[in-house]
């Protein structure tokens, strides 16, 4: 990680150093630095999201504190300013410096080179504060992360796709501002500070939450799902894992992939490109089938922590292959149910979504879990997902190679012989007889476990 960080930073630095001339032959007919003021809101909307992603939330335990004379917003401003401390703080800074440097202050003076810096460092710090909000919100309620993309995305749609107002001369005319009135850049570094205070307070009133949660075991759990109860034992377990999803890090960021997955459809259906039915069963596939292309590539490994007391426990291996298929039923619908609205786009969007929805529930949920038979690397499950192979081996791999091409062999044939409605149709019926014989093939499944189990079990005990 520090050779690649550091490779990272040097290629920012390299860029750095040519900014201007790079500005120069990408916009000839502007000024170098109007041009360069033009591109900084981009630059930033695209640093909050990489923060979303990539950035790790700081973390203390204050358990061995409480006993010290040591006040709550000393532990916070300990939380807060140790988290300065990154390449997304370092970037920003880096990559305008030289261009600041040979630019702005011969030209225009020490006051405007000192204003503009200032400022993109106010807007750098106001996006790590945010992010470290937003990411803790989204930590106890998912909701906040839909709220969040969608903003996001509906500000660049109102740039890029309505044509109401245009974020590049935005951010050109707010950053010439600066540099004609160099006090503006306090206004940043203000907003800056009242970020600081809003992540202050919430941790202010988080801190100990976990700390001094006391179980009662009078409650049920605010994760028990009434409706998983009519599935008998099944039901019971998928609830568990359900449980074990949202309480850990790496399978909740799965969530997290797959909800982003829900705008991939704007990528390709706006494009005409891929109008054509091929691009949208691809497109289709991945939406409605996200989760279990994500999640079931690690079946079983997800539960490798616990996977010895799954055997010596009275959970029928039936039921445990049922739990899985309900799981992914209900959040492959859930999918579904998330991509209706590219009905804008066409009915036949929404058919071919359809389709690829009862393809993912009778092929691809076998598949996965064919292949977790032969998966015996553990996760741990407490780690976060960027830049982690855990649990990556050879089964991930010869994996995607049926779930990629298996609707496409059906398709591609009959859309060649001029009858691409065929090839849909081949795709429906082969899903649904995979879904209506689910019970011949689960028998199979457990069969192929009970002869694995202990490879399995062996594997999972390899740290």
């Amino acid at each position: 990680m520090a050779i690649l960080i550091l490779y990272i930073l040097l290629n920012v630095v390299v860029v750095a150093f040519f900014l201007d001339e790079i500005l120069k032959k990408t916009n000839p007919s502007q000024d170098i630095l109007y041009s360069f003021n033009g591109y900084i809101i981009y630059y930033f909307l695209m640093d909050l999201l990489l923060r979303f992603q990539m950035q790790e939330l700081p973390t203390l335990s204050v358990r061995p504190y409480l006993h010290l004379r040591i006040k709550k917003h000393q532990l916070i401003n300990y939380l807060s300013l140790t988290s300065l401390w990154t390449t997304f703080n370092i970037t920003p800074v880096l990559l305008s410096l030289p261009l600041l440097i040979k630019i702005v202050l011969p030209q225009q003076g020490p006051a405007q080179f000192w204003g503009l810096l200032l400022s993109i460092i106010g807007v750098t710090l106001s996006n790590h504060f945010f992010s470290l909000w937003i990411k803790r919100k989204v930590n106890l309620n998912a909701v906040w992360m839909l709220i969040f993309l969608g903003t996001l995305l509906l500000f660049v749609s109102l740039d890029f796709y309505f044509k109401l107002f245009s974020i590049s001369t935005l951010s050109a005319e707010l950053f010439t501002f600066v540099v004609a009135s160099p006090l503006f850049s306090f206004l940043f570094l203000f907003i800056a500070f009242l970020v600081y205070f809003l992540n202050y307070r919430y941790l202010k009133s988080n801190l100990y939450l976990e700390e001094l949660h006391t179980a009662d075991s009078s409650h049920k759990s605010s994760t028990e799902i009434p409706y998983l109860n009519r599935f008998g034992k099944a039901g019971d377990l998928a609830g568990n894992e359900l449980k074990l999803i949202l309480r850990n890090k790496r399978p909740r960021s799965v969530i997290t992939m797959s909800l982003m997955f829900m705008f991939y459809g704007l990528i390709f259906y706006t494009n005409p490109t891929f109008s054509g039915y091929a691009g949208i069963v691809f497109c289709g596939m991945f939406m409605t089938g996200i989760f279990i292309i994500n999640y079931g590539q690690f079946m079983f490994s997800w539960q490798s922590a616990h996977f010895d007391g799954i055997l010596v426990s009275k959970v029928n291996a039936v039921d445990f292959f049922k739990s899985k298929f309900l799981l992914f039923t209900l959040f492959s619908s859930l999918c579904f149910i998330l991509t209706i609205p590219y009905v804008y786009f066409g009915w036949k969007v929404l058919i071919v979504h359809f389709v690829m929805f009862i393809w993912n529930l009778g092929v691809n949920t076998l598949l996965v879990l064919y292949f977790a038979n032969q998966n015996y690397r553990r996760i741990d499950l407490s780690k976060g997902a960027t830049f982690n192979w855990e649990g990556v081996g050879a089964s991930q791999w010869i994996l995607s190679i049926p779930l990629l091409l298996a609707p496409f062999i059906l398709y591609l044939p009959m859309s060649l012989l001029g009858y691409p409605e065929g090839g849909l149709a081949a795709i429906a019926i082969i899903g649904l007889f995979f879904m209506f014989s689910r019970e011949i093939w689960l028998s199979k499944l457990v069969k192929k476990f009970q002869e694995k189990r202990y490879l399995i079990a062996e594997g999972f005990r390899n740290k």
